[in-house]
């Protein structure tokens, strides 16, 4: 079993708007790999999830990942039992209204009770090296997306361990 600490971030420009996520794996050494991507339609909360969901895919089912977030919506799913609570209800919220995202929910849902995942919550533009630098890689993607006029730009596909 490995131990991965990553970090996890994502970014839009207007909101829906050009959108982008990135994650940065980290070891005792420092960076070890980023992840990157983006959509040309899409909102802040979908590039937060997808950051982690990407991300979540690069590991094994048996590894430990501690991913930091910026994100209070990914946080509060996690640390006040949001998703718990939706699952329950038949993914509706407390005011019984539809989970937004909910197929994002399901897929990290999914990655999460097939592995050993523990979620921090991080203040973003702090002056934390690895938040700022997924704060840049995902601004960078939002702005490709921004300025690119063909289709979106797909995640990057790198095999990193």
């Amino acid at each position: 079993m490995s131990r991965y600490k990553i970090y996890t971030d994502g970014s839009c420009i207007g909101n829906p708007g050009a959108g982008g996520y990135a994650a940065v794996f980290v070891d005792e050494t420092g960076i070890r790999a980023e992840i990157s991507g983006g959509e040309a339609l899409t909102t802040n909360n979908r590039m937060e999830l997808t950051a982690a969901i990407i991300a979540l895919k690069k590991i094994s089912a048996d590894d430990f990942a501690e991913i930091f977030t910026d994100s209070q919506y990914l946080k509060n799913a996690f640390e006040q039992s949001w998703l718990l609570k939706w699952k329950s209800n038949g993914w509706k919220t407390s005011s019984k209204k539809p989970v937004l995202n909910r197929d994002l929910w399901l897929e990290l849902d999914a990655l999460i009770s097939s592995r050993h995942v523990k979620f921090n919550w991080i203040r973003g533009h702090t002056g934390n090296f690895f938040n700022e630098r997924c704060d840049a890689l995902a601004r960078a993607e939002a702005e490709a997306q921004k300025n690119r006029e063909v289709t979106p730009r797909l995640p990057v596909q790198l095999t990193l361990f």
